[in-house]
C-alpha cells in the first residue's frame, strides 16, 4: 500500500520520465490484480487524469464487472482503461483496448487491423520479447519485472541499468513494471521509457 504522498510521487516521476521520452502515450499506468489490489476503483480514483488501466481478473464475472465499474469511473477521471486478455469483454464495454500477455502477443497484429482505435499494449520480459512486440503492431510494451515484486519473489529483476539497456534497444515504447513505487522510481531516472506501470505502489491504504 502506498501513502498519498507515495502516490504524488510515483505519479510525478512517471510524468519527468515520459516527457523526457516524447511519446504520446499515458505516464503512468495501474495495472489491477486480485490479491494485491484489493480496491482497484479506490485506487483508480486517485489517479491523475488521463492515467491508463489495465483490468486484470482471472475469474470472468469478476472481470466483467470490474470492467464495466471500470469504464463507468474512466468517464468521469479522464482514464484510458485496457482489458488484459479478453478482446471480447473489450468490446463489449467499449474499453479503450487490449493488452495481452507475451505468449499471445502476435494477436496483436489481428486486433490492430480488426480494431485500428484500439490502444494495444503487450507483456515483455526481454529484447526479443520487444522486438516480437514490435513485429506484432503493439502500441508499447510493459517490461517486467525491473525490481522484486511479491507477485514473482523467485523471478530473476532486470535491474535499473538492464533495463535502460532494453529500453534504448526496443523498438517500442516501453513501460517499466515490478517493485515499481515511489522509493524505487528514483533508481529509474533518465531511463528512456514512456512511463511507470504499478500495482502496489499505487494503491491506497484501507480506510
Amino acid at each position: 500500500m502506498a501513502s498519498a504522498l507515495q502516490r504524488v510521487k510515483l505519479a510525478r516521476a512517471a510524468l519527468h520520465l515520459n516527457a523526457r521520452c516524447g511519446a504520446l502515450l499515458p505516464p503512468l499506468v495501474l495495472m489491477t490484480d486480485d490479491v494485491r489490489l484489493p480496491d482497484p476503483l479506490g485506487a483508480a480514483r486517485a489517479l491523475p487524469r488521463g492515467s491508463l488501466v489495465i483490468v486484470r481478473a482471472k475469474d470472468c464475472e469478476a472481470r466483467t464487472q470490474l470492467a464495466t465499474s471500470m469504464m463507468a469511473l474512466s468517464r468521469a477521471r479522464d482514464l484510458i482503461v485496457l482489458i488484459a486478455a479478453d478482446a471480447a469483454l473489450a468490446s463489449t464495454v467499449d474499453a479503450d483496448g487490449l493488452h495481452l500477455p507475451e505468449a499471445h502477443m502476435r494477436d496483436a497484429l489481428h486486433w490492430r487491423a480488426l480494431r485500428p482505435r484500439w490502444l494495444v499494449t503487450v507483456a515483455a520480459h526481454s529484447l526479443c520479447g520487444l522486438m516480437r512486440a514490435h513485429a506484432a503492431g503493439a502500441d508499447a510494451a510493459i517490461l517486467s519485472p525491473v525490481f522484486a515484486t511479491a507477485s514473482h519473489p523467485e523471478a530473476s529483476t532486470l535491474g535499473p541499468l538492464r533495463l535502460r539497456a532494453l529500453a534504448r534497444q526496443s523498438p517500442v515504447p516501453v513501460y517499466a513494471l515490478g517493485g515499481v513505487d515511489a522509493m524505487s522510481a528514483p533508481r529509474l531516472a533518465g531511463a528512456p521509457v514512456a512511463g511507470l506501470a504499478a500495482v502496489a505502489g499505487l494503491a491506497p491504504p484501507p480506510r
